[in-house]
């Protein structure tokens, strides 16, 4: 409690050294509830079992986590996300395109996942494509608005600044808007981390080759294996917060100078 209340520590070591206390407190009344109660493991295993799976397993969860993570989300994660800026870029600059892709946008995004991945399977086959086609379905609206929202944000005066400095279209959007926009684009990043990593287990449900982390939970459900379950989905919940703390991480390089990481 000393090294967390001395402000002579860093920041970032004391709030890391506080979400890992409550993280280990969770596992410790985990552990105590599914023991002192005799909780049946079929219903829910200890963490210890959990994590003697994960030992006993290494390889095989490395390769589910290879073929779901580096196959499908990372694909499907950036070409979603890409496509979202440049549509944004084009309804920014052309308004009329807005009336008809907003709506379009926001019918798609509006579809469930569940209806969607059967589909994508059926075009894309059982392979890291169909699982890439849904995670782009999912991560194109929320970088569209996000960033047409942030481009919108620029401020009439700063505008009008450019304008009589004699910049064009695209030295304002590169110097001015996009700098602007840059906030509300690494939030768009940082919500598609999460939606990719739910599309691509989800996806996983309906059809893929006998690897993944979404076929390795719904076979082990089948096979009531509830420890190699939560192995699977302590994995996925593992690598879903890396890789929204890479992007936190590259959204405070990128955007320092923002208000919300002034001290």
């Amino acid at each position: 409690m000393a090294f967390l209340a001395s402000p002579e520590q860093p920041v970032v070591l004391r709030r890391g050294a506080v979400a890992a206390l409550f993280g280990l407190g969770a596992l410790w009344f985990w552990e105590i509830v599914c023991i002192g109660f005799d909780v049946p493991r079929i219903l829910l295993p200890p963490p210890s079992m959990v994590w003697a799976r994960m030992a006993k397993d290494v390889a095989l969860l490395w390769g589910d986590f290879r073929l779901t993570f580096f196959e499908a989300i990372l694909t499907g994660y950036a070409v979603g996300c890409i496509a979202g800026f440049v549509f944004a870029v084009a309804v920014e600059r052309r308004p009329f395109l807005a009336r008809g892709l907003l709506p379009l946008g926001s019918a798609f995004s509006a579809i469930p996942i569940v209806a969607v991945a059967p589909i994508m399977i059926m075009w894309f086959g059982f392979g890291s494509m169909s699982k890439a086609a849904v995670i782009v379905l999912m991560t194109f609206f929320p970088m569209m608005v996000n960033t047409l929202a942030g481009l919108r944000s620029v401020d009439r005066m700063e505008l009008d600044l450019m304008h009589s400095y004699g910049a064009g279209y695209w030295t304002s959007f590169f110097k001015l808007r996009l700098p602007t926009a840059l906030p509300f684009i690494f939030n768009a990043l940082k919500i598609n981390s999460t939606l990719a990593m739910i599309g691509a287990i989800v996806a996983e449900f309906f059809g893929t080759p006998l690897a993944g982390m979404g076929f390795r939970i719904s076979a082990s459900i089948g096979r009531l294996q509830l420890d190699m379950v939560w192995a699977t989905i302590a994995v996925a919940a593992l690598s879903g917060s890396l890789f929204y703390g890479a992007v936190a991480l590259t959204e405070r390089r990128f955007t320092f100078w923002h208000h919300s990481f002034r001290k």
